[in-house]
């Protein structure tokens, strides 16, 4: 999987939002321009293998982290290192 060269900050960042239940990989697509595939293989990379195990177990399938699967569209909170859309 191709992954941009990333200064460690952004990595930080990245894997922050990743975990995050309600950040969508929609919004790091938007802010860091990664697809899902390429942030799943970001996580992978950066991560001790028990983790990304944990991590992909929690994700998957998980309504809040794809867009059109939410039931809800606004009246969520944003963090302010988000960009908005």
């Amino acid at each position: 999987m191709n992954i941009p060269n990333l200064d460690s900050e952004t990595i930080d960042r990245i894997v922050e939002m990743a975990w995050e239940d309600r950040t969508p990989f929609e919004a790091i697509a938007l802010q860091f321009g990664l697809t899902e595939k390429q942030v799943i293989a970001l996580m992978r990379r950066e991560m001790k293998e028990s983790s990304f195990k944990m991590w992909r177990e929690r994700v998957s399938g998980r309504k809040t982290k794809h867009l059109k699967k939410r039931d809800f569209v606004q009246g969520r909170f944003r963090s302010q290192n988000q960009k908005g859309s």
